[in-house]
């Protein structure tokens, strides 16, 4: 699976921006998957933020996201979003999509197979 991450930015504390992760899967590609989204601060390790099974009845999300973030997925467009709301300056990362190689929401979450580029999203306070 290809993954193209889009709609980072910069944006002061307090305001929302929304991640976009257009798939385009490929012959021998697992199908359905599960998504997610991961990010990475300067000098830190990558983490999990976020992720949704391939139905859409399942989220999982990072204790630190929970509340302000949504993920969700479109798979008639093969895209799955993640709307931030009320951003932090520790937001501040670059965030990567991700598949699994199942349709669920914990497969992805612990061992995602599929990376895209990862899109810079940066907090001012």
């Amino acid at each position: 699976v290809q993954l193209q991450a889009s709609g980072g930015g910069s944006v002061q504390a307090g305001g929302s921006l929304r991640l976009s992760c257009a798939a385009s899967k490929r012959t021998g590609d697992p199908d359905p998957y599960g998504m997610g989204w991961f990010r990475q601060a300067r000098g830190k390790e990558r983490e999990f933020v976020a992720s949704i099974s391939w139905s859409g009845g399942t989220t999982v999300y990072a204790d630190s996201v929970k509340g302000r973030f949504t993920i969700s997925r479109d798979n008639a467009r093969d895209t799955a979003y993640l709307q931030m709301n009320s951003l932090k300056p520790e937001d501040t990362a670059v965030y990567y999509c991700a598949t699994g190689s199942s349709p669920t929401a914990q497969a992805v979450s612990r061992m995602p197979r599929y990376w895209g580029q990862g899109t810079q999203v940066t907090v001012s306070s």
